[in-house]
């Protein structure tokens, strides 16, 4: 074949490409279709502007991508070549162009989130569950490492979502309110606390406090113990609700956890949960996210959900404790 040859051009990501999405296409419509009258019908092109494009691609690349024998065309080897790419290439586009179109859709995307306590993880994996179920195509990352901080990861715009239950505010950062749980004393059956109604914040500073955050993170210090003028005799931090729990079994001190999360130890006796104060603690959930930010369907329909099906995911652990409740009552 006569024309003119390109010089081989330096490799990398910004060399300039003779190879277009249109050749792609023509190379593999020419193959499937067994005939450049039929390839022009697919593409949408006379079988005269057909040929033509085919010819000008092979000037371009400096070689024929067909044997012409017969009025029959079949591929030159390095015509296989570009049908191979041609079929990588395009079938990868169109997954591309799928998925666009889910993105457009807001069927597709991530929700970046953190959580302010760990005990988050006992009811937000039922409802990550149930969201897969209905957006399949929205992923959820969650930033452990933000969770010491979650306000000012928000406002780094390293998350699209907190859940959070301290009253702290910050500018641009909006809350609003999923639902509540209890934080009770959790003790050892034999301790003092055990047979009371209630417990006392006096009463509570004389202990060694085991909780999942700093005190100045935890809602009891913060709301009671600190307006107060009152600060535990001694403080331990443990993340894990197990060593907490197992420390309260061997009394070396008292912790303040959800009454939910400590619904089946209780039930089988190993610890005691009681009140803190007589009016009790609660502590209310709430979704944080920028005030700024358009907020994507899917991240508002997770907020949603978790409001709705976090209440019913934290009950899921309560009646574990209700059949010793009952028993109590009836022996009273």
């Amino acid at each position: 074949m006569t024309g003119r040859t390109s010089a081989p051009q330096p490799n990398g990501p910004h060399r300039s490409l003779r190879l277009e999405v249109r050749h792609l296409q023509l190379v593999a419509s020419i193959v499937e279709e067994g005939s450049l009258t039929r390839a022009g019908q697919r593409l949408h092109l006379t079988q005269s502007a057909l040929s033509h494009q085919l010819l000008d691609l092979e000037e371009r690349l400096g070689t024929p991508l067909f044997h012409r024998i017969n009025k029959k065309m079949s591929l030159t080897e390095a015509g296989t070549r570009v049908l191979a790419s041609a079929r990588q290439i395009l079938e990868s586009l169109a997954q591309t162009e799928d998925d666009l179109d889910l993105y457009a859709s807001n069927q597709r995307g991530a929700i970046r989130l953190t959580t302010e306590c760990y005990t988050v993880y006992h009811w937000l994996p039922t409802v990550m569950k149930q969201f897969e179920s209905v957006y399949p195509d929205v992923q959820i990352k969650i930033n452990v490492d933000a969770t010491r901080r979650p306000l000012n990861a928000l406002i780094d715009g390293t998350l699209d979502l907190a859940f959070v239950t301290s009253d702290r505010a910050s500018a641009g950062v909006v809350t609003e309110p999923l639902f509540s749980d209890e934080t009770r004393v959790i003790v050892h059956p034999g301790h003092r606390f055990a047979s009371q109604a209630y417990v006392k914040p006096a009463e509570l500073v004389e202990e060694t406090l085991l909780t999942y955050s700093t005190l100045e993170g935890n809602l009891v210090y913060e709301r009671i113990l600190r307006p107060a003028g009152l600060t535990p005799r001694k403080h331990l931090q443990m993340q894990l609700t197990e060593a907490i729990i197992e420390l309260v079994k061997a009394r070396v001190g008292v912790g303040l956890m959800a009454r939910w999360a400590v619904a089946g130890y209780v039930a089988s006796g190993a610890v005691a949960a009681v009140p803190l104060t007589r009016q009790g603690v609660k502590r209310e959930w709430k979704a944080a996210h920028l005030s700024a930010r358009p907020m994507q369907p899917y991240v508002r329909a997770f907020i949603d959900m978790v409001a709705t099906e976090g209440p019913r995911a934290l009950e899921m652990t309560l009646p574990f404790a209700a059949p010793k409740q009952r028993a109590v009552s009836k022996r009273a």
